[in-house]
């Protein structure tokens, strides 16, 4: 097996290979840039897989749009810099996110809970599971995915397709009727 040789062009024979939509443009890009852009997005997105994954649309995303890039409004780096920042931060901010890192986070913390106390928990024991069976059906199908799925009430909203104030108010109701179980 040979090694293969890492491919370093100058800044404008890059540029124009990127202009002409040369092959050889994508693997130049790769080779000097791709360790540079994975440490920018790593500091954002902390998950490697994840940050991997926003390496290569990176990557395609410049491929693809390279005809906006400016060489009169700065320099390759800076553009693809920012075009990876952005990507990274639109990641972080992505619902799909967001609901993954909580529900990772909320079951390393109840694992650990229950390592240190010895305890499983089981809500059947406690009747919740039943008292939330009561509940009417688009009550229950909120309170499922505000508190047990991590959904905000926006994210219910759109996911339900039902107005914001709706869920606000159904959630209230859920809420006031499993008091009523308690008092």
């Amino acid at each position: 097996m040979t090694k293969k040789h890492k491919i370093s062009l100058s800044e404008e024979e890059l540029v124009l290979a990127l202009r002409n939509r040369d092959k050889i443009a994508i693997e130049a890009l790769y080779d000097m840039y791709s360790s540079s852009l994975l440490g920018v997005i790593a500091r954002i997105v902390v998950d490697t897989a994840i940050a991997e994954d926003v390496l290569q649309e990176t990557f395609i995303k410049i491929w693809n749009s390279f005809q906006s890039y400016n060489t009169e409004k700065g320099r390759l780096f800076t553009w693809m810099v920012n075009i990876a920042r952005n990507l990274a931060i639109d990641k972080v901010r992505s619902k799909d996110f967001k609901n993954q890192n909580k529900n990772q986070e909320l079951e390393i913390n109840v694992t650990f809970i229950d390592e240190q106390r010895n305890t499983v928990y089981k809500p059947e024991l406690l009747g919740i599971r039943d008292l939330v069976e009561k509940l009417k059906p688009e009550q229950k199908a909120i309170l499922e995915l505000v508190y047990f799925k991590g959904y905000t009430h926006v994210e219910v909203s759109e996911e339900l397709d039902v107005p914001l104030g709706t869920v606000k108010t159904r959630l209230r109701m859920a809420i006031i009727q499993l008091r009523t179980y308690f008092n």
